[in-house]
């Protein structure tokens, strides 16, 4: 399967640092995803091209990135999915809303600090005695598998349009995690959660 692959590229290193793109025309196995397509772009024509990547089952989540135009996995995304009158163009670039270290590869310096912001952790006044445990009911939890499910690969802040721009904003990895722990019931701190959350570039600012 031919497929022609476009980059964006970056190297900060370069005399003189700018954005560009690079096409790379590859031919691919049907079933490949565009993981696989990058992997050996980097491995067979152009070792310079940078990209974060592990372990290929979208667990990880560190392949997310935007490929024509929209935040995926390239690991569970495959290129076959993009195939117009015969022809595949992938158009991949990094995550949006993080500064771009080199090519596909983004900082996430600024995604944890504000996952960190939350709290991310359970906060309970009467936490549970020594070799105990502190229990809560299948039933109280159900609502909260899809929050606890998330892999913080950073997709939904690469196209949240109020991160363009207030680079402020809690973003919606933050808030969910956020929520995650506003609503599990051995947490008691709810009303101080909600209170920062009401604060700006908190919750209300998501549109």
């Amino acid at each position: 399967m031919d497929v022609t692959v476009k980059s964006k590229r970056y190297n900060p290193d370069a005399e003189r640092p700018q954005v560009d793109w690079q096409e790379y025309p590859i031919s691919i196995d049907e079933n490949a995803t565009v993981l696989d397509a990058l992997i050996m772009i980097r491995e067979e024509v152009d070792g310079t091209l940078s990209l974060r990547c592990s372990c290929r089952s979208s667990i990880c989540g560190s392949c997310a990135m935007r490929i024509n135009g929209q935040a995926m996995l390239a690991c569970n995304t495959k290129v076959s999915d993009f195939e117009e009158n015969g022809n595949i163009k992938l158009l991949v670039e990094p995550p949006g809303n993080m500064p771009v270290i080199k090519d596909l590869v983004v900082d996430f310096v600024p995604f944890w600090s504000k996952v960190k912001s939350v709290d991310p952790w359970l906060k309970s006044s009467h936490p549970p005695k020594y070799m105990e445990e502190h229990i809560a009911s299948n039933e109280s939890m159900l609502h909260l598998s899809g929050v606890m499910g998330c892999i913080m690969c950073g997709a939904c802040v690469s196209d949240c349009t109020v991160l363009e721009v207030d680079k402020s904003f809690l973003g919606p990895a933050a808030l969910a995690k956020a929520y995650r722990f506003v609503s599990d019931p051995r947490d008691d701190s709810t009303k101080f959660r909600l209170k920062a959350l009401e604060k700006p570039s908190g919750m209300w600012d998501c549109t």
